[in-house]
């Protein structure tokens, strides 16, 4: 385990939880939604089939050689059908600006986003560059170009 700086954004309401691992065995942070003073009474409400980018009012500083991917909580996704637009999301090692979350509510009703609500949980995880060379020929394999279903399961 190692520690990761992170600051609260101007505006931001600093008596929310900070992000935590709430078991042992917890791979991911809850994040909250932390919307700015004048919005905090009204909170997002998000209709069917609508997408809304919510704040945390965090910035983060994560080591280089690391990313911080945003992944859906799934019982939002569950109960009410919300989602991230772009799950998962990759925070890149190099971003200083306020983390913000991409909600979708993929259901049938709409859905209220008020704040403080847990919205989205963060994992940080190891990444491995590559360096790109232009080759001639690939090595072969027994699935060659095979894509979509080629493999006979579904």
């Amino acid at each position: 385990m190692f520690t990761l700086p992170i600051r609260w954004a101007e505006g931001a309401d600093t008596s929310l939880p900070l992000p935590s691992y709430e078991t042992a065995g917890s791979a991911g942070v809850d994040l909250r939604a932390n919307f700015a003073q004048a919005q905090r009474a009204l909170g997002v409400v998000l209709e069917p089939m609508a997408r809304a980018l919510i704040s945390t009012g965090l910035h983060l500083e994560i080591p280089q050689g690391y990313e911080a991917q945003i992944r859906p909580r799934s019982g939002l996704a569950l109960k009410h059908g919300v989602t991230l637009m772009n799950a998962p999301g990759t925070i890149d090692s190099d971003y200083r600006g306020v983390l913000g979350v991409i909600l979708w509510n993929a259901g049938q009703t709409a859905f209220q986003v008020a704040h403080g609500d847990r919205i989205a949980q963060m994992i940080i995880s190891p990444v491995t560059q590559a360096k790109f060379v232009l080759s001639q020929t690939l090595s072969d394999t027994d699935r060659g170009a095979g894509g979509f279903g080629s493999t006979g399961t579904t």
